[in-house]
């Protein structure tokens, strides 16, 4: 999804400040110009294309949420947004931990297909000035203002995006104390849906998983971690996905028993025979070079496709155990 595909098509926000007892909720939609436009659309699409996303559906027997909806069209989208609104407040109010904020609940399409967005506009602390006058002239100064909502270019920590055709869920979420434990309360508590690891989670599993064998078993083997990224790096260039039924193999293809041991770390996240696609390119940045530091204090830096080029680089291990690094047909350097 592209970003001018998103078509906002009407919006309204309540203030959902735990502190002060009870929702602020609007009964009327907001006035939707070029720059309120362009800020939903923003928040919108950092939340689609954020690898953060969990895909979640409704438990449809149990979730409040889902049953609002189904009684959702966009002639009681006022109405729709008042009990959405309450019902989220009372979470919040129940549990101190969250930290209040604006709801913004946007209808808009992509593709001819019907979406609503909610969006958590968690408040944070800044400074503005006000002016004023006294019999001296004018007296400006400089006020904490605690209430401040997040700019169009931050990325928001609590948003849900569903799908109104097929009540499909993409979400993002932070976890506060519930009763004592730290809790995804929007997915479990407000919507009480479920879903899967994000692709960012999938690939910190995979990623952590390989680095936690090679320390136990290849821990003084250079060649060894380098490899594994080069695999990584490639899996993912040449399929455009990381499949995890497949990456075992070729990893540690010469040890079955490691192996397996990699596949039973993925096992306790069922991720095992699963496919990990970044949306982001932010996500994958880091297997696109080594970055390598030496015991000497040397950091090098190399691009992965310069790393797999035995042409333009060589590691070579000498006879008393050292590695020298052989950087070849070289035709200019730059200092920085």
């Amino acid at each position: 999804m592209e970003k001018d595909e998103i078509i906002i098509r009407n919006a309204i926000v309540h203030i959902l400040d735990s502190t002060i007892g009870m929702p602020v909720l609007s009964d009327t939609l907001l006035e939707l110009g070029p720059d309120l436009n362009d800020f939903l659309r923003g928040h919108i699409y950092k939340i689609a294309s954020s690898d953060d996303v969990k895909s979640c559906q409704f438990n449809k027997e149990e979730s409040i949420v889902y049953h609002i909806l189904e009684e959702f069209n966009e002639d009681n989208l006022i109405q729709i947004s008042h009990n959405i609104a309450s019902h989220l407040y009372g979470i919040m109010n129940q549990n101190i931990d969250i930290t209040p904020a604006d709801l913004l609940v946007v209808t808009y399409q992509v593709n001819s297909t019907l979406h609503l967005a909610l969006l958590k506009m968690n408040y944070k602390e800044s400074y503005i000035h006000i002016t004023g006058s006294d019999v001296y002239g004018n007296s400006n100064d400089i006020i904490k203002q605690k209430a401040t909502l997040p700019s169009e270019g931050t990325k928001l920590s609590e948003a849900v995006l569903i799908n109104l055709l097929d009540y499909s869920i993409e979400l993002v979420e932070k976890k506060y104390e519930i009763n004592g434990v730290k809790t995804n309360y929007l997915s479990q508590i407000f919507l009480q849906c479920m879903g899967k690891l994000s692709p960012k989670a999938k690939l910190n599993i995979v990623t952590k998983a390989m680095e936690q064998i090679h320390q136990k078993y290849y821990e003084e083997d250079f060649d060894k971690h380098m490899e594994a990224k080069s695999i990584l790096h490639n899996e993912y260039i040449e399929q455009g996905v990381i499949n995890t039924s497949s990456l075992g193999e070729k990893i540690f293809k010469e040890n079955p028993e490691i192996r397996e041991e990699f596949v039973e770390k993925l096992e306790k996240y069922n991720i095992e025979a699963d496919e990990v696609k970044p949306r982001n390119k932010q996500t994958t940045r880091k297997f696109e070079k080594q970055f390598l530091t030496t015991d000497t204090g040397i950091e090098i830096n190399i691009p992965m496709d310069q790393y797999n080029n035995k042409n333009n680089i060589e590691f070579i291990t000498n006879p008393d155990g050292t590695i020298s690094v052989l950087i070849k047909n070289i035709n200019h350097i730059t200092s920085k």
